[in-house]
C-alpha cells in the first residue's frame, strides 16, 4: 500500500482543491472561510488552512480503561472529547512501546524498518533507522512548528537518533519506556542506572524538582502554546509516559478510588484520574491561546493494557505484548471542530501507521512517490464516515521470536512455517500463528481481593500442538471461536498474504548490549554513547596501517 492508498484514499489534489475538509460540504454548499474561525482577522498573508495537529499517545491504557467502555476508572475529559469527536472503534496498534510509536512515526509497518522484535532496550545501539523520513520532517518542510513532549522510545545510541534530529524543534521529556514519574532515574538492570529527563539534546536537571511526569509535561505543553502565535501551524506530539508501570501516582487522586481493593488496579484508576485532568488542561490552553477552532486532537494508546500493572482489556483476549485483540485494539478517537460527522462512531479499520498520510495530506504536505508506506489517508473515513480505504493490516511477522515447540512447513501447508510467531488481518479475518502470547480473558472482578478462583473459567488451556488459529473479528471480537479447522481455504489464502509481505520485509535489528551505554559513563545520564569521530578514528588508523603493510609489502615484492 502507498500513502493515501489508491482505493479510495484521498488525493492530495483534491484536498487542496476543496481547501479543508470540513468547511462546508464538498457536495455544493459554500465553504466557510478558514479565517472566520477565530473570529478575527489573520494578517495579511497569513495562512489558515493548515490545522493545528495535537496528537496524544497514552501508554499502556487498557482498552476498557475509558468510562465510554464500561470502566469503573471516571475519565470526563476522555468521554467528553470522544463523544463530541469521532470514536475509533476498529482502531489498531501495535502490541508494545517502541513498534507502535515507530509506525505512527514513518507510516511504515515493523517489518520495513528492521524493528519487528521487541522493543529498542536502553542499553542497545539500536534506533529507528535514519534513512526513514519522519512525519515532523514531513510537516516541517510545510512550515509547521514541531514539537514534543513525553516518552521517546526509539532510540538515542547515537547523537543523529534524537528526537531534534528526527525533526523535532524542540523536545522535553524521557528516552527510555518508562522510570520514576518524579525522579525521572531508571535502572535497566542492577548497577546500570541513571536520570532519564531530556530537555532538547541536554539532561534537564533544572526541571528536577519532583514534580509528577502527567503534570510537568502538561505545564511544558502549556507553555510551548503560551509562546506560540496561532496563526501558524503547530505539531505538538504528546506522548504521556502514563498509565505505564511503575504504578505511582499524587495522593488526591485516589479519594474516588479507595473501594478499589486491588492496589495495582487503585494506583493505576488514580494514574488514569490525573492523565484525565490533565488532558483537560491541555484542551482549555488550546482554547485561551486561540488553537482551538483550527486544531485536530488526536487521542491514542500506545498497546493494550497489562492487567498485572492494573490495566483491563475485557472483554477482549489477551494483554499488551499479544497479538490478541486486548494486546492490539485500541482507544482511539479523534476531537476537532474541523470533523463534519461530530458526535459518532467510525466502525471502519484504521491503523496507527495511517496517521502519517493522514496527517500530512492534511497539512497540505507531499508524500513522495519513492516512499513505501503501509498507511493509508483515512481522513474522509473518519470525518465524513466513508469506507475505509484500508482492507489488511499486517499485526507483524517476528522471526526471531520464541518459536512455537509444534509448528511446522506442514501445518502451514507448505506456504508458512507456523513455528513464527506472525499475525495479519484481512477484511473480517484474523490469523494468528507462533506462539501468540498470554491468552487469558481478565474479566473486571479478577481485580479484586477473591483471586483467580473467581475467573479460573476464564482462563484458557493451551489446546496441544496448536500454532494456527482463524477468527471472525467482526462476528467474534472476543475471539473465543477458533474457525481454523472449519474454513482451512481462508487460512491458506491468509497464510499466503503473509508470505507476500514477509518477501518485502528487511533484516531485524536487535543488536546486543553495549557496555558504553552505561550512564554512569555519561556523568549519571542515560544518553548518546556512540561516537561516530571514535569510528572514523578507528577505521583511518587501520586504513593508514593498512597503506603502511602494503607499502612495505609492495618494497619486498621490488
Amino acid at each position: 500500500a502507498t500513502g493515501g492508498g489508491g482505493e479510495g484514499g484521498l488525493s492530495l489534489l483534491s484536498l487542496l482543491t476543496c481547501g479543508y475538509l470540513a468547511w462546508g460540504s464538498r457536495r455544493g454548499g459554500a465553504a466557510e472561510a478558514p479565517e472566520n474561525l477565530l473570529g478575527e482577522e489573520p494578517a495579511a498573508g497569513a495562512p489558515r488552512s493548515q490545522p493545528h495537529i495535537i496528537f496524544i499517545l497514552a501508554d499502556d491504557q487498557g482498552f476498557r480503561d475509558v468510562g465510554y467502555h464500561g470502566s469503573e476508572i471516571r475519565t470526563p475529559t476522555l468521554d467528553k472529547l470522544a463523544a463530541e469527536g469521532v470514536k475509533l472503534e476498529n482502531y489498531y496498534v501495535q502490541p508494545m512501546c517502541t513498534p507502535s510509536r515507530s509506525q505512527l512515526i514513518t507510516g511504515k509497518y515493523q517489518i520495513h524498518t528492521g524493528l519487528q522484535h521487541s522493543i529498542i532496550r536502553p542499553t542497545q545501539p539500536n534506533c529507528l533507522p535514519l534513512d526513514n523520513v519522519t512525519l515532523p520532517q514531513k510537516l516541517k518542510e510545510v512550515g509547521y512548528s514541531t514539537h514534543m513532549v513525553g516518552k521517546w522510545h526509539l532510540g538515542f545510541y547515537r547523537r543523529e537518533c534524537m528526537p531534534t534530529q528526527r525533526g523535532f524543534d524542540s523536545f522535553f521529556g524521557s528516552l527510555l519506556g518508562s522510570g520514576d514519574y518524579y525522579t525521572h532515574f531508571k535502572c535497566d538492570s542492577p548497577g546500570i542506572c541513571g536520570y532519564d529527563l531530556y530537555e532538547n539534546d541536554n539532561a534537564a536537571w533544572d526541571h528536577d524538582n519532583g514534580i509528577y511526569s502527567t503534570q510537568m509535561y502538561t505545564q511544558k505543553v502549556q507553555q510551548i502554546l503560551a509562546s506560540h502565535n496561532p496563526r501558524k501551524p503547530i505539531f505538538l506530539y504528546i506522548a504521556y509516559q502514563a498509565v505505564h508501570s511503575p504504578l505511582q501516582a499524587p495522593g488526591r487522586y485516589f479519594e474516588h478510588y479507595r473501594s478499589i481493593n486491588n492496589i495495582n488496579r487503585r494506583r493505576y484508576a488514580a494514574m488514569l484520574a490525573c492523565l484525565d485532568e490533565a488532558i483537560n488542561n491541555v484542551t482549555l490552553a488550546l482554547r485561551k491561546y486561540g488553537y482551538y477552532e483550527n486544531s485536530i486532537i488526536i487521542y491514542s494508546s500506545d498497546n493494550g493494557g497489562q492487567p498485572m500493572a492494573g490495566g483491563s482489556n475485557w472483554p477482549l483476549r489477551g494483554s499488551k505484548g499479544t497479538y490478541w485483540e486486548g494486546g492490539i485494539r485500541a482507544v482511539g478517537f479523534v476531537h476537532s471542530p474541523l470533523l463534519k460527522n461530530k458526535g459518532s462512531v467510525c466502525k471502519e479499520l484504521v491503523h496507527i501507521t495511517d496517521w502519517f498520510p493522514t496527517l500530512i495530506t492534511l497539512a497540505e504536505g507531499q508524500i513522495d512517490e519513492d516512499i513505501q508506506l503501509d498507511g493509508y489517508d483515512v481522513w474522509e473515513t473518519i470525518s465524513e464516515g466513508r469506507r475505509s480505504p484500508r482492507v489488511d493490516i499486517l499485526h507483524n511477522i517476528d522471526p526471531i521470536y520464541t518459536k512455537a515447540k509444534n509448528g511446522s512447513w506442514a501445518a502451514g501447508y507448505g506456504i508458512w512455517n507456523t513455528a513464527i510467531q506472525s499475525a495479519i488481518r484481512v477484511n473480517h479475518w484474523k490469523l494468528l500463528t507462533g506462539n501468540p502470547g498470554y491468552s487469558d480473558w481478565v474479566p473486571p472482578q479478577a481485580f479484586s481481593n477473591a483471586g483467580p478462583n473467581r475467573w479460573h473459567n476464564e482462563r484458557v488451556s493451551w489446546s496441544a500442538g496448536k500454532t494456527v488459529w482463524l477468527f471472525n473479528i467482526t462476528a467474534d471480537p472476543y475471539e473465543r471461536v477458533d474457525l481454523s479447522a472449519r474454513h482451512p481455504e481462508v487460512v491458506k489464502q491468509l497464510l499466503r498474504r503473509l508470505s507476500q509481505f514477509n518477501k518485502t520485509a528487511v533484516p531485524v535489528r536487535y543488536p546486543p548490549k553495549d557496555p558504553r551505554s552505561n550512564p554512569k559513563l555519561n556523568g549519571g545520564v542515560w544518553g548518546p554513547w556512540f561516537k561516530e569521530d571514535e569510528k572514523k578514528k578507528k577505521s583511518d588508523k587501520s586504513k593508514g596501517a593498512n597503506k603502511q603493510k602494503k607499502s612495505k609489502n609492495k618494497k619486498k615484492v621490488n
